[in-house]
């Protein structure tokens, strides 16, 4: 029981550590890309993930956690996918409308169920699915503002779901079936994601920003807001694997909804971004699909463990007789073989 409190307590630190940070974070990069003119999303994404292994790595160093090896291949070609889909997503957000790139974003969730279903005969039932769907309704109704297609910006929107989809539920998959931490996954994939997001970052970003991340004027506020939302992203990356290991890729999708509807109501309240009863009603349908999904989740978790509990018991009772009669059987021998003949 106490275990279980413990479990409990840990996701719930997880997912707190996840929204705090990420809301940080969207603040502190909304700053600088904003108001000081820093546009170079995919390069800074780099710089985030090298931060992050530097700090992982010193926190190694002094025995905060074990390195456990993980198999080369797999941590290469996990880390160069993660890193694919962020550059994609960029380009995403760089070739479509915001609004366009908002329903990428949410399609992420459906693509998840279907492959988590077709492909690890995982089950969701019809309440988690309805509450998924008022989730996206909601977010829908809130975020996005107009559609505008293009055949590049679907094929990249395409891509960008497909990868990110793959890498987020292989985060949850080897962490599980390899035992390992987040921490050491992280640890082990962060330079390569670092890579090649260091290599494609300053392309990518001169491609959609017709500017040059070399020659761009880094003056002190600059150069602070960069070391902040480095500082962050530590935070932020070691929180995304701890929450996908601890639950699961939908719900961290779900919990990147509610980060939105954070980051939007944050944006009125402290950025002044304007505000409709449009964006009011979508974030309450939304709050109301997480609700719903939350509940869901947590009653199908208290009936699988209690069903799990009552086979253990029924193991118990019918292993206790045969033990016992082992044990008795065990003295007996012991009996004979120490008495006289």
């Amino acid at each position: 029981m106490g275990e279980m409190k413990s479990m409990q307590m840990g996701v719930i630190g997880a997912l707190f550590l996840s929204v705090a940070s990420s809301v940080s974070i969207v603040i502190c990069n909304k700053a600088l890309m904003t108001n000081l003119g820093f546009p170079f999303a995919t390069t800074l994404t780099s710089w985030h993930l090298m931060v992050t292994y530097c700090t992982l790595h010193v926190a190694y160093k002094l025995n905060f956690f074990e390195n456990k090896p993980i198999d080369t291949k797999t941590v290469v070609l996990f880390g160069l996918l993660n890193g694919i889909s962020i550059g994609l997503l960029n380009l995403s957000l760089g070739f479509n409308s915001i609004g366009f790139y908002q329903m990428t974003k949410l399609a992420i969730i459906p693509f998840t169920v279907l492959l988590e279903t077709l492909f690890l005969n995982k089950k969701f039932s019809r309440k988690i699915k309805f509450s998924l769907f008022l989730l996206l309704v909601g977010v829908g109704i809130a975020s996005i503002t107009d559609l505008q297609l293009n055949f590049v910006g679907s094929v990249l929107s395409l891509l960008a779901i497909a990868t990110t989809c793959v890498g987020q539920i292989l985060t949850n998959t080897i962490q599980k079936r390899l035992n390992v931490t987040s921490t050491q996954l992280l640890y082990q994939s962060a330079p390569f994601q670092a890579a090649i997001l260091f290599v494609s970052g300053p392309f990518v970003d001169k491609y959609l920003t017709r500017l040059n991340v070399f020659s761009f004027h880094y003056s002190p506020i600059v150069v602070g807001f960069i070391t902040l939302s480095c500082l962050i992203a530590v935070s932020v990356n070691f929180s995304t694997f701890l929450v996908i290991g601890k639950t699961s890729p939908v719900t961290y999708q779900v919990l990147g909804h509610l980060k939105t509807c954070l980051v939007l109501a944050f944006g009125y309240t402290l950025l002044h971004d304007p505000f409709t009863p449009r964006n009011i009603a979508g974030i309450l349908i939304a709050v109301l699909g997480m609700l719903l999904y939350s509940y869901f989740c947590s009653v199908a978790s208290k009936s699988k463990q209690g069903s799990s509990e009552s086979s253990f018991i029924g193991k118990d009772r019918d292993t206790t007789p045969l033990l016992s009669q082992e044990k008795e059987n065990h003295e007996a021998k012991k009996l004979d073989k120490h008495s006289p003949v």
